[in-house]
Protein backbone atom coordinates (compact mmCIF):
# COMPACT_ATOMS: atom_id res chain seq x y z
CA UNK A 1 0.00 0.00 0.00
CA UNK A 2 1.37 3.42 -0.97
CA UNK A 3 1.38 6.26 1.57
CA UNK A 4 0.75 9.98 1.03
CA UNK A 5 1.13 12.79 3.55
CA UNK A 6 -0.97 15.90 2.89
CA UNK A 7 -0.71 19.22 4.76
CA UNK A 8 -3.68 21.58 4.94
CA UNK A 9 -5.92 18.54 4.64
CA UNK A 10 -9.05 19.89 6.32
CA UNK A 11 -10.60 21.72 3.36
CA UNK A 12 -10.40 22.62 -0.30
CA UNK A 13 -7.68 21.06 -2.40
CA UNK A 14 -6.05 19.29 0.54
CA UNK A 15 -9.32 17.63 1.55
CA UNK A 16 -9.91 16.50 -2.04
CA UNK A 17 -6.41 14.98 -2.21
CA UNK A 18 -7.23 13.01 0.94
CA UNK A 19 -10.56 11.85 -0.48
CA UNK A 20 -9.23 10.74 -3.86
CA UNK A 21 -6.12 8.98 -2.59
CA UNK A 22 -8.09 7.19 0.14
CA UNK A 23 -10.70 6.09 -2.40
CA UNK A 24 -7.87 4.58 -4.46
CA UNK A 25 -6.64 2.56 -1.49
CA UNK A 26 -3.69 4.69 -0.39
CA UNK A 27 -2.74 5.09 3.26
CA UNK A 28 -3.30 8.80 3.90
CA UNK A 29 -1.61 10.86 6.61
CA UNK A 30 -3.85 13.93 6.76
CA UNK A 31 -2.43 16.95 8.60
CA UNK A 32 -4.24 20.09 9.71
CA UNK A 33 -4.05 22.67 12.46
CA UNK A 34 -7.17 21.66 14.37
CA UNK A 35 -8.41 18.11 13.77
CA UNK A 36 -11.21 18.55 16.31
CA UNK A 37 -12.76 21.26 14.16
CA UNK A 38 -12.17 19.49 10.83
CA UNK A 39 -15.68 18.08 10.39
CA UNK A 40 -15.40 17.27 6.68
CA UNK A 41 -12.06 15.53 7.18
CA UNK A 42 -13.37 13.52 10.10
CA UNK A 43 -16.32 12.43 7.99
CA UNK A 44 -13.87 11.11 5.40
CA UNK A 45 -12.09 9.17 8.12
CA UNK A 46 -15.38 7.48 9.03
CA UNK A 47 -16.11 6.69 5.39
CA UNK A 48 -12.63 5.26 4.75
CA UNK A 49 -11.88 3.33 7.91
CA UNK A 50 -8.27 2.26 8.11
CA UNK A 51 -7.11 4.39 5.18
CA UNK A 52 -6.90 7.86 6.76
CA UNK A 53 -5.09 8.94 9.92
CA UNK A 54 -5.38 12.57 11.02
CA UNK A 55 -2.54 14.46 12.69
CA UNK A 56 -2.42 17.90 14.26
CA UNK A 57 0.10 20.11 12.48
CA UNK A 58 0.53 23.87 12.16
CA UNK A 59 3.20 24.19 9.48
CA UNK A 60 4.05 27.67 10.77
CA UNK A 61 5.47 25.99 13.86
CA UNK A 62 8.71 24.26 12.93
CA UNK A 63 8.87 22.41 16.22
CA UNK A 64 5.53 20.79 15.39
CA UNK A 65 6.92 19.65 12.03
CA UNK A 66 9.96 18.09 13.70
CA UNK A 67 7.82 16.48 16.38
CA UNK A 68 5.51 14.93 13.79
CA UNK A 69 8.48 13.60 11.87
CA UNK A 70 9.72 11.88 15.01
CA UNK A 71 6.24 10.44 15.59
CA UNK A 72 6.17 9.11 12.02
CA UNK A 73 9.81 8.03 11.92
CA UNK A 74 8.90 4.44 11.07
CA UNK A 75 6.60 5.40 8.18
CA UNK A 76 7.53 5.01 4.54
CA UNK A 77 6.04 7.99 2.68
CA UNK A 78 5.79 7.65 -1.08
CA UNK A 79 4.37 11.11 -1.69
CA UNK A 80 4.50 14.24 0.45
CA UNK A 81 2.17 17.04 -0.67
CA UNK A 82 2.94 20.51 0.67
CA UNK A 83 -0.55 21.93 0.27
CA UNK A 84 -1.00 24.18 3.30
CA UNK A 85 -0.82 27.87 2.45
CA UNK A 86 -2.38 31.26 3.03
CA UNK A 87 -3.64 34.03 0.75
CA UNK A 88 -3.61 37.45 2.45
CA UNK A 89 -6.65 39.67 1.99
CA UNK A 90 -6.47 42.23 -0.82
CA UNK A 91 -6.58 44.97 1.80
CA UNK A 92 -3.13 43.95 3.02
CA UNK A 93 -1.57 42.96 -0.30
CA UNK A 94 -1.56 45.97 -2.60
CA UNK A 95 0.72 48.92 -3.34
CA UNK A 96 0.43 51.46 -0.54
CA UNK A 97 -1.44 49.10 1.78
CA UNK A 98 1.01 46.25 2.27
CA UNK A 99 0.82 44.58 5.66
CA UNK A 100 4.46 43.75 6.31
CA UNK A 101 3.68 41.51 9.27
CA UNK A 102 1.29 39.52 7.06
CA UNK A 103 4.05 39.37 4.45
CA UNK A 104 6.45 37.79 6.92
CA UNK A 105 3.81 35.26 7.98
CA UNK A 106 3.06 34.38 4.34
CA UNK A 107 6.74 33.64 3.77
CA UNK A 108 6.86 31.52 6.89
CA UNK A 109 3.92 29.37 5.78
CA UNK A 110 4.05 29.46 1.97
CA UNK A 111 7.81 29.42 1.50
CA UNK A 112 9.69 28.18 4.56
CA UNK A 113 7.31 25.46 5.74
CA UNK A 114 7.55 23.35 2.55
CA UNK A 115 11.34 23.22 2.87
CA UNK A 116 11.11 22.40 6.57
CA UNK A 117 8.72 19.56 5.71
CA UNK A 118 11.20 18.23 3.15
CA UNK A 119 14.13 18.50 5.56
CA UNK A 120 12.17 16.79 8.33
CA UNK A 121 10.67 13.96 6.27
CA UNK A 122 13.50 13.29 3.82
CA UNK A 123 14.32 9.89 5.35
CA UNK A 124 10.70 8.69 5.27
CA UNK A 125 10.31 9.76 1.63
CA UNK A 126 13.62 8.51 0.25
CA UNK A 127 13.09 5.00 1.61
CA UNK A 128 9.86 4.69 -0.41
CA UNK A 129 9.39 3.59 -4.00
CA UNK A 130 7.98 6.85 -5.38
CA UNK A 131 10.22 9.27 -3.45
CA UNK A 132 8.19 12.33 -4.42
CA UNK A 133 7.76 15.80 -2.95
CA UNK A 134 4.99 17.93 -4.44
CA UNK A 135 4.46 21.58 -3.50
CA UNK A 136 1.26 23.36 -4.44
CA UNK A 137 2.22 26.77 -5.76
CA UNK A 138 0.51 29.20 -8.16
CA UNK A 139 0.94 30.86 -11.54
CA UNK A 140 0.80 34.06 -9.50
CA UNK A 141 4.37 33.20 -8.52
CA UNK A 142 5.45 33.21 -12.16
CA UNK A 143 7.40 36.34 -13.14
CA UNK A 144 6.62 35.75 -16.81
CA UNK A 145 2.89 35.38 -16.17
CA UNK A 146 2.58 38.55 -14.07
CA UNK A 147 0.68 40.99 -16.26
CA UNK A 148 -1.50 42.62 -13.60
CA UNK A 149 0.85 43.67 -10.80
CA UNK A 150 -0.25 43.89 -7.18
CA UNK A 151 -0.59 40.94 -4.80
CA UNK A 152 2.95 41.57 -3.57
CA UNK A 153 2.69 39.31 -0.55
CA UNK A 154 1.21 36.26 -2.22
CA UNK A 155 3.11 36.54 -5.50
CA UNK A 156 6.48 36.89 -3.81
CA UNK A 157 5.88 34.01 -1.37
CA UNK A 158 4.99 31.70 -4.25
CA UNK A 159 7.86 32.89 -6.47
CA UNK A 160 10.16 32.21 -3.53
CA UNK A 161 8.85 28.69 -2.89
CA UNK A 162 9.32 27.96 -6.59
CA UNK A 163 13.02 28.74 -6.23
CA UNK A 164 13.26 26.81 -2.97
CA UNK A 165 11.74 23.66 -4.46
CA UNK A 166 13.86 23.96 -7.60
CA UNK A 167 16.95 23.99 -5.39
CA UNK A 168 15.56 21.05 -3.42
CA UNK A 169 15.25 19.07 -6.66
CA UNK A 170 18.94 19.60 -7.33
CA UNK A 171 20.02 18.83 -3.77
CA UNK A 172 18.12 15.53 -3.52
CA UNK A 173 18.88 14.30 -7.03
CA UNK A 174 21.49 11.84 -5.79
CA UNK A 175 18.85 10.08 -3.65
CA UNK A 176 16.59 9.46 -6.64
CA UNK A 177 13.87 11.64 -5.09
CA UNK A 178 11.72 14.06 -7.06
CA UNK A 179 10.58 17.60 -6.21
CA UNK A 180 7.98 19.28 -8.41
CA UNK A 181 5.73 22.32 -8.22
CA UNK A 182 2.07 22.24 -9.22
CA UNK A 183 -0.32 25.06 -10.09
CA UNK A 184 -3.82 23.80 -9.22
CA UNK A 185 -5.67 26.23 -11.49
CA UNK A 186 -8.21 28.79 -10.34
CA UNK A 187 -10.25 26.54 -8.10
CA UNK A 188 -13.58 27.21 -6.43
CA UNK A 189 -12.48 26.99 -2.79
CA UNK A 190 -12.55 29.24 0.28
CA UNK A 191 -9.19 30.61 -0.91
CA UNK A 192 -9.94 30.75 -4.64
CA UNK A 193 -13.42 32.17 -4.22
CA UNK A 194 -16.74 31.31 -5.88
CA UNK A 195 -15.69 32.51 -9.35
CA UNK A 196 -12.99 29.89 -9.83
CA UNK A 197 -12.94 28.17 -13.21
CA UNK A 198 -12.72 24.56 -11.98
CA UNK A 199 -13.80 22.42 -9.05
CA UNK A 200 -11.50 20.87 -6.47
CA UNK A 201 -12.31 17.48 -7.96
CA UNK A 202 -11.19 18.56 -11.44
CA UNK A 203 -8.05 20.21 -10.10
CA UNK A 204 -6.96 17.26 -7.97
CA UNK A 205 -7.77 14.70 -10.65
CA UNK A 206 -5.53 16.62 -13.03
CA UNK A 207 -2.71 17.03 -10.53
CA UNK A 208 -2.86 13.36 -9.60
CA UNK A 209 -2.46 12.45 -13.25
CA UNK A 210 0.61 14.69 -13.46
CA UNK A 211 2.01 13.16 -10.28
CA UNK A 212 1.34 9.65 -11.52
CA UNK A 213 3.36 10.27 -14.67
CA UNK A 214 6.39 11.87 -13.01
CA UNK A 215 9.87 10.60 -13.75
CA UNK A 216 13.20 11.65 -12.27
CA UNK A 217 13.91 13.87 -15.27
CA UNK A 218 10.80 15.91 -14.38
CA UNK A 219 12.21 16.89 -11.01
CA UNK A 220 12.47 20.64 -10.51
CA UNK A 221 9.72 21.43 -13.04
CA UNK A 222 6.66 23.68 -12.61
CA UNK A 223 3.44 22.20 -14.00
CA UNK A 224 -0.20 23.25 -14.16
CA UNK A 225 -2.92 20.81 -13.18
CA UNK A 226 -3.46 19.97 -16.85
CA UNK A 227 0.17 18.94 -17.34
CA UNK A 228 1.29 22.10 -19.13
CA UNK A 229 4.69 23.50 -18.15
CA UNK A 230 4.34 26.88 -16.42
CA UNK A 231 7.01 29.49 -17.21
CA UNK A 232 9.04 30.75 -14.30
Amino acid sequence: MKTVLVTGANRGIGLEFVKQYANDGWHVLACCRSPVEAAALNNLVEQNKGHIVVYSLDVAEHEQIKRLSRELSSETIDLLINNAGIYPTSRSDGFGSTDYDAWARAFYINTMAPLKMAESFISQVTKSNLKTFVTITSKMGSVTDNQRGGSYVYRSSKAAVNMVMKSLAIDIESTGAISVLLHPGWVRTDMGGPNGLITTQQSVMGMRQVIGNLKIENSGEFYAFDGQVVPW
